[in-house]
Order: C-alpha cells, then structure tokens, then sequence
C-alpha cells in the first residue's frame, strides 16, 4: 500500500514539475489581462471594440503557432517549445514597459501594446500543449486525463492569481511593474526549462499532416470554442461591465472563477473517467449557461461573483472532457498535433469573443453581453448533445457490423 501512495505521489509531482511551465506562462498573461482593457479604454480613450480587438490579437497569432508547436513536439519534442516561450514571454514585459512610457500618445502606445500581444499569443501557442505531451510522454498515457486536468488547473488557477495581482501592481507602480515581473518570470521559467531532459515521440508510425488530424478533432473543438465563449467574456469584460454599473471589484470575478474552475478539476477529476468525456462535457456546458445567465440578471456585484463562480465550475472540466475524447481520433504519434490543432478552437474562441462581445456592448449596450455569451454556450451544449448521438449512432452501426 505504501509503495502505491508513494508512486502515485511521485508521478503527481512529476506532472507538476511540467505543469508548472504552464503556471508561469499564464501567470504572465493574466497580470496584464484585467488591466488592459481599462488602460486601452480610459487611458488611452479607444473605443470598448478596439479595447477587446487589442486584447484578442494574442489568440490570432496564438493560432497561428499552434500548428507549428504541434510540429516541433512531434518532431522534436515539447522542450524546444517551452524554451521559445518563455523567451517570449519575457519579450512582452520589454513591449509592455515601452507601451507604458508612450502613454501620452495613444496612438504609439497602442501600437506597442499591439506588439505586446502578438508576442504573448506566440508565446501562449508554443506552451500551450507542450507541458501536456511532455509530461504524457514522461509519465504515460493512460494519465492522459489528469494531466490535462492539472494543466487547466494551472493554467486558469495562475489567470486567476495573476488578473488580481496585476491590477495591485498596476495601481502601485504602472504597466511597468508589470512588466518587469513578467520579464523576470520567463527568464526563471526558461532557465528551469534548461535543467530537464527532453522527450521525444517514440512511436514508430509515420505523424500525420496536421491539417488532416484537425480535421478528425474539429467536431470536439467547435464545441470547446462554443464553451470558451463563457471565459472570454469574463476575462475581458468583467472589470468594464463592474465598472458600468459602479460595482467594486470586477477582477474578484476573475479569481472567483479560477478558484471554481480549480476547485471543480481537483474535486471532480475522476468523473472523465466514470461518464465518460461526452456526456461530462454536456453536464458543464450546461452549468456554465447558468452562471453566465446569472451575471446577465445580476442586480448587484455578489450575485455577479456568484455568477462568475458557477461559469467557472461548469468550464473546468470541458477541455479535459471533450480533449480526451478527441486525442483517441488519431494514433499517438499524432498526439502533439491533436492536442494541437484542438487547442486552436479555443483560442479560436477567445479571438472573435473580443470584437464580437466588444461590438455588442457598444451596439445593444454593456446589459446585454452576458446573456449573449450565455446563448452562444447553449449552442455549444446542443452540439455536444449531438456529439453524444452519433457516438450512440456509431456504437450501434459497429455493434450491427460484428
């Protein structure tokens, strides 16, 4: 029994010694993440729809470098790929310093803020999958499900630590101490980077071209970027919809939703493999339709973090869900590039929910941002009750066939 506790415990400290790149990169993207779209807006006086584009322009260039991270941890395996991110990262707090010196010209300053993202989505695409595939590769696949879920954890959990840390620091020392931070955060991340031993794929089948294992995860993906549509609304517009109404606190909205969305990957990470991911992924879109309803009716900022806390806990869990379920799509020397190209649908969302929500506030007004955030995860829920049908379906042809 002891020896069991003991390998269960290494291997756990073993993911987080992975996960922890994942921590450290999104650490750096949530400092900056519930100050910017004030800093572009009331600082700078760009409209919400620039302020939501700017903070959007990550996730473009995000997708762009997922393929090509799929490539390299394939090929090369995922340290490469931390090792370019964390430089990355270092680079944005440089751009984000600069951005910060030119405020009084908003034009310039924009543009390095531009810059500012574009390096931070380089930087998110290249250490996205990359922890995940190295610790699968370091401890095995059959932990698939709660490595993925431990990397959410740090992920959203560092989102939300950062988004409230970062706007203590701004309000004490500016943009600037934010990136000094975050410059200094990556050369640690790259350097512990250094001091571990790359994996590589050790799969003797020839990887298929990324665009072809897209292809067989896209029907999970959309459904994944239907239900990111929850977090891209609160993390890029709770600290204006609080402000618009005169509430304190907005980005207690943020750290309420990662300590769920943490609280619901730890307390609820074996039900993946109880239900299955199908029908899990049905179970949390559902709660994060009813969280997100909950902002849209708020009539005060409790309720609105109540909110924030159920979308949370309904969103913990649909990465792993539908994730794991994608993964077994394509053969496992195939895995870095489905992990992916099924990362793509969720920066695909968080890309267009920033002009699109954006567009909305400043069309219909801030009252109506939620509840079109809600309806577009109720799609998602009936797609993923669509999913679980032609699962039934196939099931039944195989079963017919044998």
């Amino acid at each position: 029994m002891d020896s069991l506790v003991n390998r269960s415990e290494n291997i756990n400290l073993s993911l987080i010694s992975y996960v922890c790149f994942t921590f450290v990169g999104y650490f750096i993207i949530g400092l900056s993440l519930s100050v910017l779209p004030i800093f572009i807006n009331k600082s700078l006086g760009f409209s919400l729809v620039i302020a939501g584009l700017v903070i959007s322009l990550q996730y473009v260039s995000t997708f762009f470098l997922r393929a090509y991270s799929g490539k390299i941890i394939d090929g090369k395996g995922p340290k490469p790929a931390v090792l370019f991110s964390m430089i990355s990262f270092s680079l944005t707090g440089i751009f984000l310093i600069i951005a910060y010196y030119f405020k009084f010209s908003p034009l310039i300053s924009l543009s390095f803020l531009v810059v500012t993202r574009l390096l931070t989505g380089c930087a998110e695409g290249m250490v996205g999958a990359s922890p995940i595939n190295w610790a699968i590769m370091a401890v095995g696949d059959k932990h698939t499900a709660k490595i993925i879920s431990y990397n959410g954890v740090a992920s959203y959990g560092a989102l939300a630590i950062g988004a409230s840390l970062g706007v203590t620091i701004e309000h004490e020392f500016g943009l600037y101490g934010i990136g000094v931070l975050s410059i200094i955060l990556g050369i640690l991340g790259f350097l512990f980077a250094k001091t571990k031993e790359n994996k590589t794929n050790t799969h003797p089948q020839e990887s298929q071209s990324f665009w072809k294992v897209l292809g067989k995860v896209a029907p999970f993906g959309l459904c994944l970027a239907l239900g990111g549509i929850g977090f891209a609304s609160i993390s890029t517009f709770i600290t204006l919809y609080y402000n618009h109404f005169h509430w304190n606190n907005g980005a207690l909205c943020l750290s309420v939703f990662g300590g769920l969305f943490v609280a619901g990957r730890l307390i609820f990470s074996n039900v993946i493999n109880h239900y299955g991911g199908i029908k899990v992924a049905i179970a949390c879109l559902l709660v994060e339709t009813t969280g997100l309803l909950i902002i849209a009716f708020a009539s005060h900022s409790q309720m609105a973090l109540i909110g924030a806390g159920v979308t949370g806990l309904g969103f913990s869990l649909i990465f792993p869900a539908l994730g794991v379920v994608a993964i077994k799509t394509v053969s496992p020397s195939s895995q870095g590039s489905a992990l992916a190209g099924y990362g793509l649908f969720i920066d695909l969302s968080l890309g267009v929910a920033g002009p699109l929500i954006g567009g909305i506030a400043d069309i219909y007004g801030m009252n109506y941002i939620f509840l079109f955030s809600a309806a577009l995860v109720f799609i998602g829920l009936g797609l993923a009750y669509a999913l679980k049908i032609k699962s039934k379906i196939e099931l039944l042809n195989k079963n017919l066939n044998t």
